[in-house]
């Protein structure tokens, strides 16, 4: 005799990912130019990391 076959489950379709941020690429951290001077605003070859602000950090794009 034969075990009975268990009928298949059906499975939830996986959620997409969400979409990345497109001004941080989906890091949550951009980098900018340090500028030195209080009239002409010279740019240095330094560079500062700061908190992606389309995203607040997250990565996700935005979906508003």
């Amino acid at each position: 005799m034969t075990a009975a076959k268990k009928p298949a489950t059906r499975r939830k379709p996986a959620p997409p990912e969400p979409a990345k941020c497109p001004d941080c690429d989906g890091q949550g951290e951009i980098t900018e130019a340090v500028k030195v001077g209080v009239r002409k605003g010279r740019i240095t070859d330094d560079r500062q990391s700061g908190l992606c602000l389309t995203c607040w950090g997250t990565g996700e794009a935005p979906s508003d």
